[in-house]
């Protein structure tokens, strides 16, 4: 896919790898939505996207079907149509399954696995007016191996992503390609603060934080990528720092 002159919409794009990916499309010549449940954060990620290219902001919860429908058709409706959506958001807070009530753990699983189900759902049909698109879902090495993980709600829901992904392979058939990226630890700023946080409490740094983190222009890089391959649908590519991508 040639991204310029075609819409894209991210999630999550507030910060990290969502406007790490945000900025990489604007300057390959997108229109970018910038989707976020966090407005200020949203708001100045479309300001800074904008110096780069064309962007405006969508106040979105995707874990509620209402805002995602609405964020496609913002989409369509500022820039004309859907091209490319890059399902960014997702996340977990404690507590956990097994410890945390019904309704919080279901909420961390509808932010990394329904969310993401209800974008495609949605931009699907702009898509198909269209004739065309690209999505790609942001999953993670939490769902991958059999090793436990502290976010047991989170893993299931990562590794259900990329069955998910490979699973609408087929769409390509329509000229829909959806593929996913599935990175280990990102040196985003949360992480960044999460590790000096413990570093000043004078606390061991869990393994996924002693390795070598990637950058976020790392992992938008992968995202374009497969954006562009029009060969790529159903691709699951793992990202470790340090090593070249691996398709898995």
């Amino acid at each position: 896919m040639d991204i310029a002159g075609k819409t894209a919409l991210v999630t999550g794009a507030g910060a990290g790898i969502g406007l790490a990916t945000g900025l990489r499309l604007a300057r390959e010549g997108a229109a970018v939505v910038v989707a976020d449940v966090d407005e200020d954060a949203g708001k100045a990620a479309a300001e800074r996207i904008a110096e780069a290219g064309q962007a405006s902001f969508v106040h979105a919860d995707v874990t509620r079907e209402a805002d995602v429908a609405a964020m496609v058709e913002h989409a369509e409706r500022e820039f004309g149509a859907l091209d490319i959506l890059v399902n960014n958001a997702g996340g977990y807070r404690q507590p956990v399954f097994g410890e945390a009530s019904v309704e919080h753990w279901t909420r961390n699983l509808d932010l990394n696995l329904r969310a993401v189900m209800l974008g495609i759902h949605f931009a699907l049909e702009a898509m198909r007016r269209r004739g065309a698109g690209a999505i790609v879902n942001v999953a993670s090495t939490a769902g991958l191996g059999p090793e436990p993980h502290p976010g047991p709600e989170y893993a299931t829901a990562k590794a259900a992503v990329m069955r998910l992904t490979a699973c609408l392979a087929p769409l390509a058939g329509e000229g829909i390609r959806i593929n996913c990226v599935c990175p280990y630890t990102v040196g985003t700023e949360a992480v960044l603060q999460t590790i000096g946080e413990l570093k000043a409490e004078g606390r061991d740094l869990p393994e996924p934080l002693r390795a070598e983190l990637l950058e976020p222009e790392e992992v938008a890089e992968a995202i374009v990528d497969l954006v562009r391959d029009d060969s790529a649908a159903g691709r699951v590519v793992k990202l470790v720092g340090g090593k070249p991508p691996e398709v898995i």
